[in-house]
């Protein structure tokens, strides 16, 4: 209680009773694979499509981007940017192992852009490095590309850190470019590239450095798991609480390769990772060029039972800005966007199906309507091409054998419930475990899920047939309040797809209840 000594007017602000519980986030994904340009092993965030260009681009081919023959991590992000997805994480894999350092080429001015000097990072760098060039004081009759004739500033960041040399020249002595930052720099060095022109002059600009591309099949799969300790593949992602969807596309050079037990491997280790955090969902590929029989006898033949994962069926035909010409991918990434989009126009309880795919040109098999129903029946979601109404998702099913746990959306209902109470509630920890903090959370919980029925995930005519909440005496008996532990029970009850519409049809004869 305050102390009050002087007399006046005093005004105390009064904490509310009840704090509202805000909806987490449900369209988050998260992508591990293989780029030619960008940090490797460095869970990084991405917002659109051109920052993920950007960062992960191609450093010795520019105009290839991020795209890279035999990968197929660029398809998938663009996939999911172009379906609707808004925030990504992703991790590159591939050439970490090697001892490789990210390098940059530093071009010359000119026509040519043959490499002038290569930036190297040093030992012990991880943060993403930029050397920026810059023409400090050009004498007045400079030409292009004379290094006589001018000066440059180099500044050299990493994160937090930014290193700037001045009065720089390509003439040997201490004002050497490559001297005088090898000689000052803790991030970088440079190397100047035999073969130069005498009278090159470096090129004015910013200069990511990355890891340089390994090939796709060169990729060791162990990669793609990594590992938690040291924040390396699939393991780095588990310090990162907000994703909800997981891909990994790449997989497909491990299928490819005709590896199928490294490649369930990783898969399982996809759905243990999803079951571990409990908030988020692992979207499945099928190795490719499988028809639906191979599809389902693959399906049955593996240990895929999760309530925390789906497979979506048949690969993708999109175009491939390197070659020109159509190319199947795997269809994780164009999924998570549908994801994301159906969240962002009807809500996480909507199931994402019978939703068209934007950006696929074609199919890698025309499902029939006979064959999808086996697959259905087993958890396959299946993606069809519809007369007129384009490219569809048509399933939302996990790979449960639970029925409780048949549905997508319900799983992700339950996630995006439970992860939102979580969350909204930290307040709570280390309160008075009593009676007033038993109805405060009561009342917190109760109004959440009473806006949740309202958006429609919850069936019932009115809250109570919704949902229940308890948290009182009962649920918390002196030993469990003794324990430390103060326990609600929550009841839901979630909206489930209408999957199968049956309408019954009979003949109907005009005045037949008349006559009988």
């Amino acid at each position: 209680m305050p102390s009050y000594l002087t007399p006046g007017v005093y005004v105390e602000e009064i904490p509310a009773q009840s704090k509202p519980i805000e909806g987490v986030g449900t369209s988050i994904a998260a992508f591990v694979g293989i780029a030619p340009g960008g940090p490797v092993n460095r869970p990084m965030r991405i917002s659109n499509w051109t920052q993920f260009a950007k960062l992960y681009g191609d450093p010795a081919e520019p105009e290839n981007g991020p795209f890279m023959p035999g990968a197929y991590l660029a398809h998938s992000v663009y996939g999911f940017f172009q379906n609707g997805g808004g925030v990504c994480w992703i991790v590159r894999v591939g050439g970490a192992e090697g001892g490789q350092h990210a390098q940059a080429a530093l071009p010359a001015a000119g026509g040519t852009g043959a490499e002038l000097l290569r930036a190297t990072a040093r030992e012990g760098v991880t943060d993403q490095v930029s050397i920026e060039i810059t023409p400090e004081a050009p004498a007045a009759d400079a030409e292009e590309g004379k290094a006589e004739q001018a000066t440059y500033r180099v500044v050299v960041t990493a994160g937090p850190q930014r290193e700037e040399f001045d009065g720089l020249s390509l003439k040997k002595g201490r004002s050497n470019i490559a001297t005088k930052v090898n000689a000052g720099s803790a991030l970088v060095t440079l190397e100047e590239v035999s073969g130069a022109a005498a009278d090159a002059a470096p090129r004015e600009g910013t200069y990511m450095l990355s890891v340089p591309a390994v090939e796709p099949v060169a990729v060791d799969p162990t990669e793609f798991e990594g590992d938690v300790a040291h924040r390396r593949g699939l393991g780095g992602l588990a310090a990162v609480d907000e994703i909800t969807m997981l891909c990994i596309p790449d997989l497909a050079t491990i299928a490819q390769s005709g590896d199928d037990s490294m490649f369930r491997d990783i898969q399982g280790k996809m759905i243990a990772h999803a079951e571990g955090a409990k908030d988020r969902i692992a979207i499945l590929d099928p190795p490719p060029d499988l028809l639906p029989q191979d599809v389902l006898e693959w399906r049955m033949s593996g240990p895929l039972d999760s309530k925390f994962a789906t497979l979506y069926y048949p690969w993708l035909e999109v175009m491939d800005p390197l070659t020109r010409r159509p190319i199947m991918v795997p269809p994780s990434g164009h999924m998570a966007g549908v994801w994301a989009r159906t969240d962002s126009t009807r809500g996480v309880h909507k199931a994402p199906a019978n939703e068209v795919v934007l950006g696929v040109n074609g199919l890698a098999f025309q499902i029939t309507h006979e064959e999808q129903g086996g697959l259905n029946q087993r958890g396959i979601n299946c993606i069809r091409a519809f007369p007129g109404r384009g490219i569809r998702v048509w399933g939302a099913r996990t790979l449960s054998s639970d029925p409780e746990w048949r549905y997508l959306n319900v799983r992700r209902l339950f996630n995006y419930i439970s992860e939102s109470i979580m969350e909204g509630t930290q307040w709570a920890v280390f309160e008075p475990n009593d009676e007033r903090l038993w109805i405060r959370l009561r009342i917190s919980v109760s109004s959440f899920l009473t806006r949740t029925w309202r958006e429609g995930a919850l069936f019932g005519a009115t809250p109570d047939e919704a949902f229940y909440v308890k948290c009182d005496g009962e649920t918390n008996p002196p030993d469990v309040i003794d324990a430390g532990q103060v326990v609600m029970e929550i009841g839901i009850s979630p909206v489930k797809p209408a999957e199968f519409v049956i309408f019954r049809i009979s003949q109907y004869t005009a005045g037949a209840s008349e006559i009988s």
